[in-house]
């Protein structure tokens, strides 16, 4: 698998939201689904179960070479608004 850097100011958002960096490998590794970011990134998509609730956890990154590049990382109750279903 490619690897993974997280610039500072994301580390310090997730360590600020409660995400840890495992959650971010795992969404890169294996995302439920992969979408098209703002300025051509993409963003990892996986639901999550926090605290008996469905959660969406977003992870916006470029992609180079040998590594994914993290921008952010974030979670969301409002999965619908995100969520791409694949039917046309």
């Amino acid at each position: 698998m490619k690897g993974i850097e997280i610039i500072p100011i994301a580390k310090r958002k997730m360590d600020r939201r409660g995400i840890p960096e495992s959650w971010v490998g795992e969404a890169l590794k294996s995302p439920d689904q992969v979408v098209e970011g703002h300025g051509g990134r993409l963003v990892a998509q996986q639901r999550r179960r926090i605290r008996r609730r469905e959660k969406l956890l977003r992870v916006v990154f470029e992609e180079t070479e040998d590594k994914y590049v993290v921008i952010t990382a974030y979670l969301t109750s409002d999965i619908k608004r995100y969520w791409k279903d694949k039917t046309p």
